[in-house]
């Protein structure tokens, strides 16, 4: 039986996310790319994760992040990016033809409730999207795949996600925004958080990297509209040397070296070139 797009953003599972899988839709990043167009109008991208061991960003999430935001412009939408103070300068330099970056401040609770109606007020998003963006837990707070505090890092983007915007979330651990919609379910795979997030989402994509998630999204996209929205992977490997020139970090080692959650340029590529394979 042929390979799905879902099969291969789900290859090479590290941490055990794909035991998930069978609770949610067969095709979800095929559903994902349907609401998607179900839904058009400006596009919000909510993305950026705190490396507490390194004090920086990590290599997954942005690269995956604009993916998607590319290739929804590509199709004439109006794309957005949301992310805090640790991710924000770095966005504005590596996005082509420009589009908005907004810092989601980090403060306490009320001011940041207000700063998600400030925001949304001013993009009015159709439409949201969170790729490998840490969500908070039960007892409010950020934790990170070792449970450790992360919240006085991490702003409080959650809040956008609850005004009744359609929204796609994407993650790879289970304390990511979107996770909500399994969190019954996280704490029974060992491997992976007791304490998930707790955010919801109407269309969630499990991924074994998060940017695998997000160019399974954009391939699902390209299918769809017949027409490959996917970067090369000449793109994509050379935006992560960027990233990490500019001193994003490998997420699993907080190394700033040429990775993504321990994996390399080339099996990244590799993953990007069957999903091109299937878009095109």
């Amino acid at each position: 039986m042929p390979q799905s797009i879902e099969d291969i953003i789900l290859e090479n599972d590290m941490r055990g996310v794909s035991r998930l899988r069978s609770h949610i839709p067969e095709d979800f990043c095929t559903q994902a790319a349907r609401y998607i167009l179900d839904h058009p109008g400006n596009v919000a991208i909510v993305t950026g994760f705190y490396i507490l061991s390194a004090g920086q960003h990590e290599t997954d999430g942005p690269p995956g992040a604009i993916a998607i935001g590319n290739a929804l412009q590509a199709m004439g939408h109006t794309v957005a990016y949301v992310a805090d103070v640790h991710s924000t300068p770095m966005l504005r330099g590596w996005l082509r033809d420009k589009p908005e970056v907004v810092e989601f401040p980090i403060a306490g609770v009320d001011a940041s409730k207000q700063a998600a109606v400030d925001i949304l007020a001013g993009l009015k998003p159709a439409l949201l999207i969170s790729i490998e963006r840490c969500g908070r837990t039960k007892d409010d707070v950020y934790l990170n795949m070792r449970s450790m505090d992360i919240t006085e890092y991490t702003a409080r983007v959650d809040y956008l996600f609850e005004h009744g915007i359609p929204s796609v979330g994407i993650g790879d651990g289970g304390n990511e925004i979107g996770m909500g919609n399994l969190a019954e379910v996280i704490p029974s795979v060992e491997t992976l958080p007791d304490d998930p997030a707790i955010t919801k989402v109407d269309k969630l994509i499990l991924a074994s990297v998060s940017n695998w998630g997000g160019y399974g999204l954009v391939a699902a996209l390209s299918q769809l509209v017949g027409r490959d929205l996917l970067p090369t992977v000449d793109e994509d490997a050379r935006l992560i040397r960027q990233m990490v020139n500019d001193g994003a970090v490998d997420g699993t080692s907080g190394e700033n070296k040429y990775m993504v959650d321990n994996f390399t340029l080339e099996h990244n590529g590799g993953v990007l070139a069957r999903l091109k394979a299937m878009a095109g």
